[in-house]
């Protein structure tokens, strides 16, 4: 029986919810054989973070602070019916940004990325207004929330991109992030409509771009090999300098795919793409495992926390990929009741989810 909308968006959160909370314990080791000693061969469950490590006093299935921050844009969009900027912004003013003191060890979740850090010195520190906080941190601290936004919007691609720059600004500037932070939200926008994840998952895209649906700026077509006849479109205000960050999609699917590009075992794809925290080792390699791995969420997520690194980010978003893909029954309920707050966030997915049919 074919999935509902409601059941993709709901996975999508859900899953972006159990993909943090499963590389709690084991997150940031780039040493890799350390991270097998303390948690043997293969991670497969939720684990308790060792004393002596990140998140150090958190137990297992509980979030991190990506997690903690999702609550917030996820409630403010069902407080509100929507997106309003203002009502998120007061909500970190006066649910989260009390609990920070600037320093990374601290906060809830127990850890406080560089680009949140940049922000609360600049607002609480310097007094600064929102639109005049933003950091220039490469990580995908704001894809991690943002990706409610296009669970939310998913049916709406215009004002979904709108949006996900709109609230990626408030805490990051560098543009490349930016294009790659909504490139994200615009691919798990497509799968919450109910499109595959395979090889014209940029191209689908890439039309919206040319409809002007989407703000990137585009010369040529996806695939072509010659520029297309007559004068370049002019750039406009608020669009990315290129559609490079769309188009990374179907070429990491197309790896997945290809029988003459193995990854084995699969984790390994944090190798390839890389360990650190950058958009461009998280983004490629998210859609990598969630396109090796369309039907088996389980196995996407924990390939992603076995990787270490940044596994967290990087089993977060694939969560949320692998969760639009096979809807919320795809999630084992392993991974569901032993999460953290796991019956409001259900609640939640399900108003959510209720939200974005009806948009």
């Amino acid at each position: 029986m074919p999935l509902t909308l409601e059941q993709r968006a709901q996975g999508a959160l859900i899953g972006a919810y159990v993909g943090d909370a499963l590389a709690l314990g084991p997150h940031w080791y780039y040493d890799l054989d350390a991270l097998r000693h303390d948690y043997g061969a293969w991670i497969d469950s939720y684990t308790d973070p060792r004393p002596d490590r990140y998140h150090a006093g958190l137990r297992a299935g509980q979030s991190g602070q990506a997690g903690f921050i999702l609550d917030l844009l996820s409630g403010s969009l069902n407080a509100c019916g929507g997106y309003d900027e203002a009502d998120f912004c007061r909500r970190l003013d006066e649910d989260f940004f009390p609990l920070l003191d600037g320093t990374p060890l601290n906060g809830p979740g127990g850890y406080t990325s560089q680009s949140i850090r940049e922000t609360w010195r600049l607002r609480v520190g310097r007094g600064q207004p929102w639109g005049r906080v933003a950091g220039l941190a490469d990580t995908t601290e704001a894809a991690e929330r943002i990706l409610a936004l296009a669970i939310r919007y998913a049916r709406r691609p215009a004002d979904l991109a709108r949006h996900c720059a709109a609230n990626t600004a408030l805490t990051q500037c560098d543009t490349t992030v930016m294009a790659m932070t909504v490139a994200y939200g615009c691919v798990l926008g497509s799968l919450v409509r109910g499109e595959p994840l395979d090889a014209e998952t940029s191209g689908r895209l890439m039309t919206l771009v040319r409809d002007g649906e989407l703000p990137f700026h585009s010369v040529t077509s996806a695939g072509e090999t010659t520029p297309p006849p007559g004068p370049e479109a002019p750039r406009t205000a608020g669009q990315f300098p290129s559609p490079d960050a769309l188009l990374t999609v179907s070429g990491a699917v197309r790896a997945a795919r290809d029988p003459d590009i193995r990854i084995e075992p699969a984790w390994k794809a944090s190798l390839v793409y890389g360990l650190p925290c950058a958009v461009y080792h998280q983004f490629p390699a998210a859609y990598y495992l969630a396109g090796r791995f369309q039907d088996d969420f389980e196995s996407a997520v924990l390939h992603a926390v076995n990787g270490g690194g940044q596994n967290q980010a990087r089993a977060m978003l694939t969560g949320a990929l692998c969760g639009a893909i096979g809807g919320i029954q795809a999630i084992p309920a392993r991974f569901i009741e032993p999460l953290e707050h796991s019956t409001q966030r259900m609640d939640l997915a399900a108003r959510l989810a209720r939200q974005a049919a009806q948009a």
